[in-house]
């Protein structure tokens, strides 16, 4: 019976996680992590086998069945396109970088037309310029953000306001082959540990006016990218999901978690697109920082 009411609890987190209170961070640190729940559903299954028990089998059935109605679709290939418009890549740099050259090195390889980065330093910066200005002639810079591009910039990037006193986010509009993009890079609050727990308020406010500065945008065509520190997992990012397509979900397979990089568990780092089609998203490999860096190969609609 144990095993079975384990299992439920589990089912009932995974179906209802929506309704866990936020109080001290608890609903979004769940919701950040929720595909791992699967590792509680086996071990149970584990312990159902080795116990014979029919009862505890089909309360981890329950279980199994709800994890795989809200994450299996995700594991299956898709069917991607081969052929593009735009290849954006973005990547958190972080701001201890001890080799900022290599990681700006294995971002040059995606062999990108736009490279969004957030986190950056003065020192960062620079050895990032140092690799991409020759291929990238077209780059603009904000506080600790900055785009390198293939493609001309169309017009004056603008600073989004997200609330935190600084900016850590600005729109930039680029002029491709196949027509205009405005172009988000963004670095969102994080969620912040306290003595009272997990506390997400900071990020929502954040997260809340990007949304709407994304609401107000009439551009045809649109792509958001940047480390939001919001899994798509997580009460949010509906926010920001209700108006824009997640190129991951569109064209990516697996989970594509992004942090932390050496063995990633979340994806908090995101492109999102209006407008355009995604024929391919994808995780790269790690390039020396904290987390991995996002692509996606769009199509102009």
């Amino acid at each position: 019976m144990v095993t079975a009411a384990a299992a439920l609890l589990v089912a009932g987190t995974l179906a209802g996680h929506h309704l866990l209170p936020d109080r001290y961070g608890l609903g979004s640190f769940v919701e950040s992590f929720l595909p791992w729940l699967g590792v509680p559903v086996l071990l149970l299954l584990l312990v159902a086998l080795l116990r014979r028990s029919l009862v505890a089998l089909a309360g981890v059935l329950v279980a199994a069945l709800t994890w795989t109605v809200m994450f299996g679709a995700g594991l299956l290939p898709k069917k991607r396109a081969s052929a593009y418009d735009l290849r954006v890549v973005s990547q958190n740099m972080l701001d201890g970088n001890p080799d900022p050259t290599g990681t700006a090195r294995a971002l040059k390889r995606a062999n990108a037309d736009v490279i969004a980065v957030q986190e950056l330093t003065s020192a960062t910066y620079r050895a990032a310029a140092r690799q991409f200005d020759e291929s990238y002639p077209y780059h603009e810079r904000w506080g600790t953000l900055a785009v390198w591009s293939r493609y001309p910039i169309a017009g004056e990037a603008q600073p989004v306001d997200i609330g935190i006193g600084w900016v850590r986010a600005f729109r930039v509009p680029l002029s491709t082959p196949e027509g205009r993009v405005e172009l988000y890079n963004v670095h969102l609050a994080s969620l912040k540990v306290g003595a009272e727990g997990f506390e997400s308020g900071q990020r929502d406010r954040t997260l809340r006016r990007l949304a709407r500065a994304i609401a107000g945008d009439r551009s045809r065509h649109l792509v958001v990218v940047g480390d939001l520190n919001t899994a798509a997992t997580d009460r949010s990012f509906r926010l920001l999901a209700e108006q824009l397509t997640p190129a991951h979900e569109a064209g990516g397979h697996g989970f594509g978690f992004t942090w932390p990089a050496a063995f990633p568990m979340t994806r908090i780092d995101h492109i999102l697109v209006r407008g355009l089609t995604v024929s391919r998203a994808s995780v790269l490999p790690s390039t020396g920082s904290d987390h991995r860096a996002v692509a996606a190969d769009l199509t102009l609609g």
